[in-house]
């Protein structure tokens, strides 16, 4: 583990309409992951998510998984409306009898953009056709964004955030509340790629719907991981996961089937179906599945064709030139400070394997 240096300072970013967002962040921690606890119980995490098929099997296996304490899921417009994504993570959690987690409806809309859902990735109702009984739990009256902050300041040091949605109220929790940034262990997130998108040839499809807010999150100085296309295209679940799963006999295991099913018709993933958003849940279960490498990460927030890309910096420096008579003239390199621990590798099967294991027992 690295270490934290703490010292105040102001980031601004300048993005499109002329808005300025100005953040003043209270620390900077370089750290190489999050810190797990080892004897204190489970990891006490908050899910934001926009449910969605991966992301509901990401939910479920956050449920299911002994390591993991969830203390509140917040909802953001993205594959699905606010509002269904609401009433879906409703179903989940009433499927799951965990009426006892706060689910709070947050941002319905990206910061500067307008809305893209994904029927074609997601299915009419958002979780791939599959069914679920109406809910016997109540939503959380708060906003999202209110939710988090809330949390954080009731267990400061304690909580993992796990955004597997666009970034949207993450962004505003920190434009709110940038005293919550010290106080967060680490963010797990699925989003991004360096390696090529999944909406275009540049952009991954969370980072892409609010490329603003990712950019505030991407900057805002906490531990951050970045579960991307680059790890979550290389866990594909196969025609075998799903046989696994609808021989056993509990409603998770037949709702998970027919989720997989789903995935593994539209692809995605070497061989199979993506998970996408399963992953970054994976990854704060078992940290072992994923090999990182620590890199500074920028959003583009402009461009015609690759608004919404995170562009990783590969050497960690810059060149630094200086004017010349009618020219530049590079005279050296500037060194820049990393910023996300960026998923390149994965145990793929490992973590399939963990997923089906742990949804078909249920």
């Amino acid at each position: 583990m690295q270490s934290c240096s703490r010292r105040g300072h102001s980031k601004f970013w300048q993005i499109s309409g002329g808005l300025l967002i100005v953040i003043a962040t209270i620390a900077v921690c370089a750290k190489a992951s999050w810190a797990t606890p080892a004897a204190s119980g489970p990891q006490k995490v908050i899910i934001d998510s926009d449910p969605g098929t991966d992301d509901a099997l990401a939910m479920l296996l956050a449920l299911y998984s002994p390591e993991l304490d969830v203390k509140g899921i917040s909802i953001v417009a993205g594959n699905v409306t606010a509002d269904m994504g609401f009433d879906d993570a409703l179903r989940l959690v009433s499927l799951a009898g965990r009426c006892d987690i706060p689910v709070a409806k947050g941002a319905d809309h990206p910061l500067l953009q307008r809305l893209v859902t994904g029927t074609y990735w997601n299915g009419a109702n958002g979780l791939g056709g599959a069914e679920t009984p109406s809910s016997k739990c109540q939503g959380d009256k708060r906003f999202g964004p209110d939710l988090i902050i809330d949390l954080v300041h009731k267990y400061p040091h304690e909580i993992v955030l796990i955004p597997i949605g666009p970034l949207t109220n993450i962004a505003l929790a920190v434009r709110k509340d940038p005293s919550i940034i010290p106080l967060i262990n680490g963010v797990v997130l699925m989003g991004g790629s360096i390696s090529g998108g999944n909406v275009n040839g540049a952009a991954e499809y969370n980072i892409y719907q609010d490329p603003e807010a990712a950019s505030i999150v991407f900057n805002a100085g906490w531990p951050l991981t970045m579960v991307g296309l680059d790890v979550t295209e290389k866990a594909a679940i196969l025609v075998a996961d799903a046989k696994k799963l609808e021989a056993q006999p509990g409603p998770i295991a037949h709702f998970a089937a027919t989720v997989a099913r789903y995935q593994i018709s539209i692809g995605e993933a070497t061989g199979g179906g993506a998970v996408h958003d399963a992953l970054a849940v994976g990854a704060v279960v078992d940290p072992t599945l994923l090999q990182t490498k620590y890199l500074r990460v920028d959003v583009e927030t402009g461009g015609e064709f690759a608004r919404g890309e995170t562009v990783a910096n590969r050497f960690g420096t810059v060149e630094k030139s200086v004017p010349s008579g009618d020219h530049w003239d590079t005279i050296g390199l500037t060194p820049i400070q990393p910023n996300v621990h960026v998923g390149v590798g994965v145990d793929g099967r490992r973590f399939i394997d963990m997923l089906i294991t742990r949804l078909g027992a249920h």
